[in-house]
């Protein structure tokens, strides 16, 4: 722990004495979200906390409707328009409620014929069916809930409902693992694609969906905040009756995001994670780190006698990375050890047990690396 004082309290009034401020030493963090986020941005966010370029405020206590944030948001959207090639006609939205709250919103903006058809791959694509059923008939098409989403179905050649309004998946199932590798063939229809967990990890070819969004605590900013991309012609007034005012896609659109306050400080975040990306090469950059640190810890759990990942291997993420011992002592065993060693939030969801390394953007080489060495270590030190 830093030992800097951050007050001085006495005859004279508290003082923040940023010019003391010392970076506690970090941890390597494997959390699923909110996660690791470029140490450059947080240490640039830190100099700004108190004057944000000269206007004497943080970007936490200023007007969301002030000359100043409405060209952070406009420049956040740029940015982000440049590193995906996002086109004319589609809308970028920066809002409240996470991904999950999206789960309800799709339905209601999409749903004309009351008909819609969601492939399975984990919890979240369950959850995100489930609410749209309160909206419309909700037809799976594929699933691979039979082997606990260890798996992508085959999606090349599924019976799309005729009239459904459109096809819904989650990309990349940040807990048990899975990522689609090919989009599913819709036959025409528009797809959905929930992408918190692999935004801005790799290229992607925006045109081919209709509606992408994520919650950015993952790859790109604090919790709090949801980046949906809606192609223009699905923003209507047409939506499902009873929509609330702010779950309508055009209130958001109408009002460049602003029609009320909205998450400012992690836009802003969000907006420095942007530009940290285009420094760093863009997202072909980023692709090409991703898939080599994917590389190193499945390479590693491929050989060992111990660890086992829990993914068919065509269909494993870049980003969340689930493995299981199979001996539930030992599972607990590593993370306690590994914790105590500096590596963070190892522990895997209770739907996979074990343990999960997620490793997004801003998780270096040097982090996966260093993992793989403690789980060689750890594998021989306690050999049955």
């Amino acid at each position: 722990m830093a030992s800097e004082q951050f007050f001085d309290v006495g005859a004279n009034p508290i003082q923040l004495k940023l010019d003391r401020m010392v970076f506690m030493s970090r941890v390597f963090n494997f959390s699923a979200g909110p996660a690791v986020l470029p140490e450059e941005v947080l240490k640039e966010a830190a100099e700004e906390m108190l004057d944000y370029r000269g206007c004497g405020m943080s970007v936490m206590e200023m007007s969301h409707r002030s000359k100043t944030y409405v060209e952070i948001i406009r420049t956040a959207e740029t940015d982000l328009r440049d590193l995906m090639g996002i086109p004319d006609n589609y809308k970028v939205l920066f809002l409240q409620g996470g991904a999950s709250q999206q789960f309800a919103a799709v339905p209601m903006n999409l749903m004309k014929n009351k008909v819609a058809d969601y492939i399975l791959t984990g919890a979240w694509t369950k959850k995100a069916s489930k609410e749209a059923k309160m909206y419309g008939d909700v037809r799976i098409v594929a699933t691979s809930e039979d082997e606990n989403f260890s798996y992508v179905p085959d999606c090349s050649d599924l019976e799309i409902s005729d009239d459904a309004d459109y096809v819904y998946i989650c990309e990349n199932d940040t807990i048990y693992g899975n990522k689609f590798k090919t989009l599913p063939n819709t036959k025409g229809k528009d797809l959905v694609a929930d992408v918190s967990s692999c935004f801005l990890s790799e290229p992607v070819d925006i045109t081919r969906y209709a509606v992408m969004y994520g919650g950015v605590q993952k790859n790109v900013g604090p919790a709090g905040v949801v980046i949906n991309i809606i192609r223009e012609d699905l923003i209507r007034d047409d939506v499902w009756p009873g929509t609330p005012t702010m779950l309508k896609w055009k209130t958001q659109a109408d009002d460049g995001s602003l029609y009320n306050t909205p998450p400012a400080y992690g836009i802003y975040i969000c907006g420095k994670v942007f530009k940290w990306i285009k420094a760093q090469g863009g997202l072909e950059v980023m692709g090409k780190r991703n898939a080599e640190k994917a590389a190193v810890l499945y390479s590693f759990l491929d050989q060992s006698d111990m660890f086992n990942g829990t993914v068919r291997a065509e269909d494993r993420s870049m980003m969340n990375v689930p493995f299981v011992t199979g001996n539930a002592e030992l599972d607990a065993k590593f993370i306690a050890e590994a914790t105590a060693a500096g590596f963070a939030e190892l522990k895997g969801h209770r739907s996979v047990g074990g343990m999960r390394a997620s490793i997004y953007n801003a998780m270096p080489m040097e982090g996966v690396q260093k993992l793989v060495e403690f789980m060689d270590t750890f594998e021989k030190a306690n050999r049955a």
